[in-house]
């Protein structure tokens, strides 16, 4: 019989709305991992961990005759909206007195609202998905939001972006715990990726038009129905009667963007669309949607995509 080895112990958050399918993908992706470890297996713990009225019990453990001495602890993805989560106080003290002890504490997706409750990444870099991204930087104002990363490790702090970052934030432990070469086999027999990068390929421009400036909301009509033939965007603070500094302020404040920002968030959103639904050369989408500068265009496309323009209709194109 194969002598094991325990190198880590993790446990796994089941607060309410979480979503089980990442609770038990993990266990099972760890369980995987200590079988590519060779002769020796050299197996991941794992834990299952529930909130209740008295606190955090534990209701699975993968190796239940020794007592817990976790080292990881992960809050996964929510099934429910950030906006409709309630607090989580109770599994944030526990969070909180764990990471005390030593260990590491991990979110993916909207688990990171229920570890932003601990206070401990305040003033650390973390992501969460990128379409809850500005709802975590509201709620909790003292974070540095890096929501373009699909996962931060930031040693005793790893966040994962997307609802199934869960698998990149696995492999990332696998990584640190049982090495390279036991992660990529681990990724290989399971058919999936090694740690992604990035989720800016992923990510969609969302305007914000529920702000309540009014003469805000209409300039960023006129830019969303005139984008391809503007040729600046002076003109926008010269329609409202406001000054430039006044209205790129006000425009910041409801948007989040400046004019410039914004109008090429509309640009590239449409010439994503393009690649995505149609076979017409990158040089002809960007003179459709406003640049005549191709390369100018590509360089743009690449900083707010992740990738250039060949690449992600290569990825993302359904029009073949």
């Amino acid at each position: 019989m194969t002598k094991q080895v325990i190198v880590a112990d993790i446990g796994l958050l089941m607060y309410p709305g979480c979503q089980l399918a990442a609770i038990y993908g993990l266990t099972d992706l760890f369980r995987i991992a200590g079988e590519w470890t060779g002769e020796v297996a050299r197996v991941i713990r794992v834990s299952h961990w529930e909130t209740g009225d008295d606190g955090v019990a534990c209701v699975w453990d993968s190796h239940p005759d020794n007592p817990n001495k976790l080292t990881h602890i992960i809050a996964p993805p929510s099934i429910i909206m950030p906006e409709r989560m309630t607090p989580a106080p109770v599994a944030a003290a526990w969070m909180q007195d764990q990471h005390s002890k030593g260990a590491t504490l991990c979110s993916v997706c909207a688990g990171a609202f229920v570890l932003a409750e601990t206070g401990l990444i305040d003033g650390r870099s973390v992501t969460t998905h990128w379409a809850f991204a500005q709802q975590l930087a509201d709620r909790f104002p003292k974070i540095h939001l890096a929501d373009e990363h699909m996962v931060v490790d930031d040693g005793d702090i790893i966040t994962a972006g997307g609802i199934l970052a869960w698998a990149d934030l696995g492999l990332t432990l696998v990584d640190r715990l049982l090495g390279p070469a036991t992660m990529l086999a681990t990724a290989r027999f399971l058919l999936i990726e090694p740690p992604r990068q990035s989720q800016r390929p992923f990510a969609q421009f969302v305007p914000k038009f529920d702000h309540g400036d009014d003469a805000v909301r209409g300039r960023q009509q006129y830019i969303h129905a005139n984008a391809p033939t503007m040729q600046g965007v002076a003109e926008l603070a010269e329609q409202t009667g406001m000054t430039g500094r006044t209205f790129l302020r006000r425009f910041h404040a409801a948007t989040g963007f400046t004019p410039v920002e914004y109008l090429q968030q509309v640009r590239i959103a449409k010439a994503r669309e393009a690649l995505e639904r149609s076979l017409t050369p990158v040089e002809n989408i960007a003179w459709d949607v406003g640049y005549s500068d191709v390369a100018a265009f590509r360089k743009l496309f690449q900083k707010l995509t992740g990738m250039p323009p060949a690449a992600y209709r290569k990825q993302f194109g359904i029009a073949h």
